[in-house]
């Protein structure tokens, strides 16, 4: 059994407790003696905005359906920087680190939710327009949460009332994808309470799922790809940042995996990724500039591909190549400028990457596999530039940047480094010797002067759910 799914099965009785303690106090069930007064068990709910206090409690219910406990974990961007969106190949793993939520029927035409951390919302099931986006919603997670619940509906599964209570291991901000591993869990949750639905999967547990719920039965199959592509609507559509599918179906899948994004319908392919085995560590270094704050700048990568890709008669560079990128590059160049066609070449050859990082994985070649991180990390930087903000004024502060450079000084060609995820702040990861990760932890975090670095764990279970007795 792998680290991960070990810290998954110990995991899951300690967080259920926590939230089983969240939801009595969040979602209260009225006594037999209170009666029928007020608006305790009718469909509609007095403080169930998102502005209020996770812990504030919503109208008392006259009984809770069967309980489900559902998680999703973060996830690694392994290989492949802003590839996924244009048809590309990338290599991404689920973490230790997951998102958790309990959940039951209330008998209400109402969908409440209490997330620790990040307070509480409800959906009016009954409102004619609950389905589509709220504008007052945008990058919360309540329109994470409307997203998931119209693409259940939509796909004709049977959505009723129920009460959510979430807590989470993933923190957000730092590219681990906390937003993905929410959706994901969201639709299991969906599915655990109300299918087989649209997210209904194999008969068959995933590989890992025994292991991680304890084998104590309850087990509810999903569909891995179909949650993380209902992720991907619930993300573009309702939050407002066009991302690709890659955290979402990392999330889902569980494991390493490599991704193909050139058909309709994503690939995923296990992958063996020990890096421990071979004697590196997996380091995320935080730069404490939140990413989330720059979706208008992550959203310029995508749109300046596509723009190139358009030029050349295609809808993604995926369908395109570099032979015709540099057949057409003075056009390009005098048509939409540098900075979209040094997007475009860092496309073609972070994809190269990708396969030969791959190769490098099934041949056993760890230090090809590591210069092909520091390549992919230089071309980020350099052609990609999503590493530091473009704002006015954010030459003064280029955190993500400086951690490279830290990086480069202390480990050399020992190890490896690049920028992770979507960029422009977050994390850096970093490949670590493992004899030099205290020295090289103590060093970064005292350069920084703060808990910069995290040790990841890698590879486990997906997205699991189970229906409680």
């Amino acid at each position: 059994m792998s680290a991960v799914a070990l810290r998954c099965d110990a995991d899951a009785e300690r967080k259920l407790a926590h939230l089983r303690e969240r939801f009595a106090e969040a979602f209260p069930v009225r006594a037999a003696d209170e009666g029928v007064g007020g608006n305790a068990g009718g469909d509609t709910d007095d403080g169930a905005d998102g502005d209020t206090d996770a812990t504030a409690p919503f109208a008392p219910v006259a009984a809770h359906g069967t309980f489900v406990l559902a998680s999703a974990p973060g996830r690694l961007e392994v290989a492949g920087n802003h590839v996924d969106h244009q048809g590309g190949r990338v290599i991404s793993s689920a973490i230790g680190e997951r998102v958790w939520g309990l959940a039951a029927e209330n008998g209400k035409h109402l969908v409440r939710v209490s997330m620790e951390g990040f307070g509480t919302d409800a959906i009016d099931l009954n409102d004619a327009d609950w389905r589509r986006p709220h504008g007052v919603e945008t990058q919360s997670s309540g329109a994470l949460l409307r997203g998931m619940l119209a693409a259940y509906d939509e796909a004709g599964g049977p959505l009723r009332g129920f009460d959510l209570a979430t807590c989470s291991e993933v923190p957000a901000g730092c590219g681990l994808s906390s937003s993905a591993a929410f959706e994901v869990m969201v639709g299991a949750v969906l599915e655990a309470l109300f299918g087989p639905g649209p997210f209904a999967g194999t008969p068959e547990p995933a590989p890992g799922q025994v292991a991680a719920e304890g084998g104590e039965g309850g087990f509810v199959p999903l569909d891995p790809v179909a949650l993380a592509l209902a992720g991907v609507t619930a993300e573009q559509r309702y939050f407002g940042k066009p991302c690709g599918a890659q955290d979402q179906l990392a999330s889902a899948c569980g494991g390493t995996v490599l991704l193909d994004f050139g058909p309709k319908v994503p690939t995923v392919t296990p992958l063996a990724f020990d890096a421990t085995g071979v004697g590196y560590a997996v380091v995320l270094v935080d730069s404490r500039q939140d990413h989330s704050v720059h979706t208008e700048e992550f959203a310029s990568v995508p749109a300046d591909m596509r723009m190139v890709a358009n030029h050349l008669g295609v809808a993604r560079l995926g369908d395109a190549s570099v032979e015709a990128l540099f057949a057409n590059l003075q056009d390009i160049r005098a048509a939409l400028g540098d900075g979209r066609v040094m997007r475009a070449l860092h496309y073609f050859d972070e994809v190269a990457r990708v396969d030969r990082q791959r190769e490098a994985l099934e041949e056993g070649d760890f230090p090809l596999f590591l210069k092909c991180v520091r390549l992919s990390g230089a071309s980020s930087a350099q052609f990609l530039q999503n590493v530091s903000p473009r704002d006015a004024g954010s030459e003064e502060r280029q955190p993500a940047m400086l951690i490279q450079g830290l990086c480069a000084h202390l480990l050399s060609e020992e190890g490896a480094w690049r920028i992770h995820g979507g960029g422009f702040g977050g994390s850096v990861l970093a490949l670590v010797p493992v004899g030099e990760v205290s020295g090289f932890v103590e060093a970064m975090d005292g350069l920084l002067g703060y808990r910069a670095c995290r040790e990841v764990v890698v590879g486990g279970p997906g997205v699991l759910a189970r229906r409680l007795p």
